[in-house]
C-alpha cells in the first residue's frame, strides 16, 4: 500500500498541470495572480512541509495509534471500512479540522504555525500548496476524539488526506460564485474571504470541506464584490526565505515572552489571540498599525534573467530531489533521512536567498555543490562526492573572479583589488587541500595540511588589509585558549608523533585567524564583517571535527559535518568579501 508521502508524489503531477491551466487561463483573462518568486517560494514551502513530514508521523499517526489501541470505545473495523463508515469519517475528521483551523487562528502558538499559509499576497493555485512544517507539533491533539471512538488509524489517514487534497482546488480566483454548492461546500469564494485580511473578512471560513461548519458556529462570511480581498497576513513575511517563513512568529512570540516582565504575560503571550501583546512590551517596542492599502502593494525584489534562470533550474531539481526522497522515505534509515532532508532545506533557502538577491548565481551554484558534496561523502556516493567537492570550490572562484570584475579601480589602474587577489589565492590553495583529501591516502594527509594551511595565512592577509592585527584581544585569547585545548586533547587522544608539529602550527594558524577576523568585525561592525568572523569561526568547527574523528575516536557521519562547517566557512567568508556592502543595522 502506498504511504502518504508516496500518494503526495503521485498527486504533484496533477497540481502542476492545474497550476499550468490556471496560469493559462488567467492569461487569456489578462488576469495576472503569478509572480516567479511568490509562485516559487509557495511551492518550496510546501516541498518543505512534506520532506519534513516524514519525521512528524510519530505525532499525527503514532499518538493517534496508541490512543486507538489502548483507548477507543468501539472497535468495528467491518463499519469503518465500509461506505457509510467512510463518509462518517470524513464528516466527523472535516469537523474536528473546523476546530483545529480555527483555532489555529485564534490561539498564537497555533497560528505561529498556520501562519504559513496565509503569508502569499497572492492566491492561486500555488498558494493551496504553501503549508507549514510545524503543523503537527500540536494538531495531532484535535484528532483525538476520533481515536478515541474507534476510528482506525488507516481511516484516519486516508480521510485526512482526502481532507487536504479537496482544499488545493479552492485556492483560484478564476473561479467565481458557484450557487447552491458555495452554501453546503467549501468553495473558492468562501476561501478567498478566509485568506483576505479585509476587517469584514477577517478570520471567517474556517470549513475544509463543508462550509456549514461556519454557518452554525457563526463564522461564515459571503464573499462581497464590493470589497474586493487583499491577501496575506498583517503583518507581512517580506521574505522568500523558508526557513524564515516557518520560524517568524516563533521568533516574535519568544522575544515578547522574554521582555514581558509579568511572568503570567510570559505565558499568555503564547496562548492569547494573534495580535495581542502584554502592555508594557507594546510600549517599549511598538508596532505600526495595521493599514490596508499598504498590503495592497506586493513585495517583488527585482529578478535578474541569471537568477530567474538558476531558480527554475533550481526549483525543477528540488521537486525531483524531494520525490525521489519521499518515495524512498519509509525504507531508509533515519540518518540518511535526516542528511538528505537537510541537504534539501538548505538548497531551498538557497532558492529563496537567490529571488531576493541576498547571493549571486555563483555562490548559489558554490553552496548548492557543497552540500550535495557533504552528502553524497557521508552516505558513500563516491562518484559523485569526487564531482561536487572541488566544483563548491571553483564556484567560489567564479564568485571572486565576477566580484574583481565590478570592482572599482584601484589607484594603480589595477582592476582586481589585492584583497581579492589573495581571496583567490586562498581559495585556490583550498582546492589543492580538497583534491588531497579526496584522494584517502595517508600520504596526502600533510601535503593537504600544508594546503590547507597556506589558504588560512592567505585569508589573514585578506584579513588584515588596511587594518591592525588583532584589534579585540578577548577574541585572541578565547581562539588562543580553544586552540591551545584542542591541542592538548589530541596530543592525548593518540596524536602521532611525526603530526605534533605540524598540527600545532596548523592550529595556531586558524587561531589566529579566527582572531583577526573577530578583531576586523570589531572595527569595521559590519554584517559582512560578521559573516567573515563566523566563517572563520567555522573553519575552527570543522578541523576540530576532522582531527577527532581521525585521531581520537570515530564521529558519526563525520564526513558530513567535517564538510558542511567547511563549506559554511568558505561561504560566509566568500559572500562576507565580495557581497554587497551592509550595515548591522540593516541586518
Amino acid at each position: 500500500m502506498l504511504s502518504p508521502s508516496q500518494v503526495i508524489v503521485i498527486a504533484t503531477p496533477v497540481f502542476f498541470l492545474l497550476i499550468a491551466i490556471e496560469w493559462l487561463v488567467s492569461m487569456r483573462r489578462r488576469n495576472y495572480p503569478y509572480k516567479l518568486a511568490d509562485a516559487f517560494s509557495s511551492m518550496s514551502l510546501g516541498l518543505m512541509s512534506q520532506t519534513s513530514a516524514v519525521f512528524t508521523k510519530l505525532l499525527t499517526v503514532g499518538i493517534y495509534t496508541a490512543v486507538f489501541e489502548h483507548v477507543a470505545l468501539l472497535r468495528s473495523d467491518a463499519f469503518w471500512t465500509s461506505l457509510p463508515g467512510w463518509l462518517i469519517a470524513l464528516v466527523l475528521y472535516d469537523f474536528l479540522y473546523y476546530w483545529n483551523h480555527r483555532m489555529g487562528h485564534e490561539v498564537n502558538v497555533l497560528w505561529a504555525a498556520h501562519v504559513v499559509h496565509h503569508q502569499s499576497q497572492q492566491y492561486n493555485l500555488s498558494t493551496a500548496l504553501r503549508q507549514p512544517s510545524s503543523y503537527a507539533l500540536l494538531s495531532w491533539l484535535f484528532y483525538l476524539p476520533m481515536a478515541v471512538l474507534g476510528v482506525p488509524p488507516l481511516v484516519f489517514v486516508v480521510v485526512g488526506l482526502i481532507d487536504l487534497l479537496y482544499q488545493f482546488w479552492v485556492h483560484t480566483e478564476q473561479v467565481r460564485r458557484l450557487g447552491w454548492f458555495d452554501r453546503w461546500f467549501c468553495a473558492p469564494s468562501n476561501h478567498r474571504v478566509h485568506h483576505a485580511v479585509n476587517d469584514p473578512y477577517l478570520d471567517k471560513n474556517y470549513g475544509g470541506i463543508l462550509i456549514i461548519w461556519d454557518r452554525i458556529f457563526g463564522t461564515f462570511k459571503e464573499e462581497d464584490d464590493r470589497e474586493p480581498c487583499v491577501y496575506g497576513t498583517r503583518g507581512l513575511l517580506q521574505s522568500w526565505d523558508p526557513l524564515w517563513a516557518n520560524a517568524s512568529i516563533y521568533s516574535q512570540l519568544a522575544q515578547d515572552s522574554f521582555h514581558a516582565r509579568n511572568w503570567g504575560d510570559k505565558l499568555r503571550v503564547w496562548l492569547k489571540p494573534p495580535g495581542w501583546r502584554p502592555i508594557d512590551v507594546a510600549a517599549r517596542f511598538p508596532k505600526p498599525a495595521f493599514v490596508l492599502d499598504e498590503h495592497r502593494a506586493l513585495f517583488e525584489p527585482p529578478i535578474g534573467k541569471a537568477a530567474q534562470w538558476f531558480a527554475s533550474l533550481q526549483f525543477i531539481t528540488l521537486i525531483a530531489g524531494a520525490a525521489l526522497f519521499l518515495w524512498n522515505a519509509d525504507q531508509a534509515p533515519l540518518a540518511h533521512n535526516l542528511i538528505w532532508f537537510a541537504t534539501i532545506s538548505i538548497a531551498q533557502w538557497i532558492l529563496g536567498a537567490v529571488l531576493q538577491g541576498r547571493i549571486s548565481v555563483w555562490l548559489a551554484l558554490m553552496l548548492d555543490a557543497g552540500v550535495l558534496a557533504a552528502a553524497t561523502g557521508a552516505l558513500g556516493l563516491t562518484e559523485w562526492h569526487m564531482v561536487f567537492k572541488p566544483a563548491a570550490m571553483l564556484f567560489a572562484c567564479a564568485q571572486v573572479l565576477a566580484s574583481a570584475r565590478n570592482a572599482p579601480v584601484d589607484h594603480a589602474g589595477r582592476s582586481h583589488p589585492i584583497s581579492l587577489r589573495w581571496l583567490l589565492v586562498a581559495l585556490q590553495w583550498s582546492f589543492v587541500g580538497d583534491v588531497c583529501l579526496m584522494l584517502s591516502s595517508p600520504a596526502m594527509f600533510v601535503p593537504g595540511l600544508v594546503s590547507f594551511l597556506l589558504a588560512h595565512l592567505a585569508y589573514i592577509i585578506v584579513m588584515k588589509r588596511g587594518l591592525p592585527w588583532f584589534a579585540d584581544r578577548r577574541a585572541l585569547l578565547i581562539t588562543l585558549l580553544l586552540g591551545i585545548g584542542m591541542y592538548a586533547f589530541l596530543w592525548t587522544g593518540g596524536l602521532p608523533a611525526e603530526l605534533r608539529i605540524p598540527v600545532a602550527v596548523y592550529v595556531t594558524v586558524i587561531a589566529l585567524m579566527a582572531a583577526q577576523a573577530w578583531g576586523r568585525w570589531r572595527i569595521m561592525r559590519s554584517t559582512n564583517a560578521l559573516q567573515v568572523a563566523l566563517g572563520a569561526s567555522c573553519f575552527m568547527i570543522s578541523d576540530t571535527i576532522l582531527a577527532l574523528d581521525r585521531f581520537v575516536q570515530p564521529v558519526p557521519y563525520a564526513l558530513f559535518w567535517v564538510l558542511i562547517s567547511y563549506f559554511a566557512a568558505q561561504a560566509l567568508i566568500v559572500w562576507g568579501l565580495t557581497g554587497k556592502a551592509r550595515s548591522s543595522t540593516a541586518a
